[in-house]
């Protein structure tokens, strides 16, 4: 999946005499991509350890979740499909427990087991013809939540077929920066921004007292911004798929693909969803992407607390209920 980059607009409060709090910040490669991390912190010293205590949370939620790391438990559940039962940390076993249940949300939109689907669509320019209705079908013969068997008392995860496989590539970069936060909050940091190439989990305020700031960029003019949300304790993801397409009869497929289906999404180029989790928001993101514009933002306005702004191929804008462009504290 591809992540616009969220542009930062971020105090540089170091020569404020009168302000004791100042931002530090890294960016660094975890998880396959770019994290950018931004702390709030008294000095230099506390800023670099706090930074190194999100990396060290990241680098064991990479280890624990990734699936091409193969002494990784999920790696051993692939391993064992139509096999047996493998047992679990608790902590990846509720993961795969409520990224079932964000499936039944979605109504398979956004399924952990899409990592067992056959490519049959590429996006490199290489693709020369359409595939066939079956060779999509037999694409995704292997993929379905309801198949996983999550056993409560063991802890154990079992796939019944032979080629199933799970993956958190939509949701494992929010629920490590998800993480990341909680140590950090935890450890008495003040404020601070965990971006991971796109799924950004914002809390506090910058130093001065001011909201972090996030931009909405247009996906063909990454340039300018249509808008800047002020963010406080929320994670905002977008997905986005403005350069990775291949047309068809007309039809602008996006490598985002239907899990239910196996046919690539239509209709929009990004998808910003805010909500106060970046594992949700994380997964919502991917799911109303595959739902297109009418559905998505029918679905984001029924979920309390949680909106999106929709770009469309036409390169229109759609919002729902809760935000409003020309007053944006209004996604605070």
């Amino acid at each position: 999946m591809t992540r616009l980059a969220l542009l930062l607009l971020v105090a540089a409060p170091l020569w404020l005499s009168a302000q004791t709090d100042s931002t530090y910040h890294r960016t660094t490669k975890l998880m396959g991509c770019r994290f950018d991390l931004t702390v709030v912190a008294p000095d230099r010293t506390r800023g670099e350890e706090y930074i190194e205590l999100a990396i060290t949370e990241i680098s064991r939620i990479e280890h624990l979740i990734s699936d091409w790391d193969a002494t990784s438990q999920v790696s051993e559940i692939n391993r064992q499909a139509g096999r047996k039962p493998v047992v679990v940390d608790r902590e990846l076993f509720d993961l795969i427990e409520r990224s079932n249940g964000i499936s039944r949300l979605t109504d398979g939109a956004f399924d952990v087991s899409y990592a067992s689907m056959d490519k049959v669509w590429h996006f490199d320019g290489s693709m020369d013809r359409e595939p066939t209705a079956a060779e999509v079908a037999a694409s995704v013969s292997k993929i379905g939540y309801r198949k996983i068997v999550l056993n409560t008392a063991t802890h154990s995860v079992f796939l019944p077929e032979a080629g199933m496989k799970i993956g958190f590539g939509a949701i494992g970069k929010g629920y490590a920066a998800d993480r990341a936060r909680d140590l950090l909050v935890g450890r008495g940091v003040k404020g601070g921004i965990i971006n991971a190439s796109g799924d950004l989990d914002a809390w506090g305020r910058q130093p001065d007292g001011s909201d972090w700031l996030v931009a909405i960029t247009n996906p063909l003019n990454k340039a300018k911004a249509f808008a800047w949300m002020p963010i406080e304790d929320r994670a905002v993801v977008t997905s986005g798929d403005y350069e990775k397409y291949v047309r068809f009869g007309g039809v602008r497929y996006s490598h985002i693909i239907d899990p239910r289906t196996g046919y690539p999404a239509t209709g929009i180029i990004s998808a910003t969803v805010f909500a106060p989790r970046a594992e949700l928001t994380d997964a919502l993101a991917t799911s109303v992407f595959v739902m297109g514009v009418d559905t998505g933002i029918d679905f984001i306005n029924q979920l309390p607390g949680i909106d999106v702004i929709i770009v469309d191929e036409a390169n229109q804008l759609h919002t729902s209920n809760g935000i409003d462009l020309e007053h944006p504290t209004a996604a605070n």
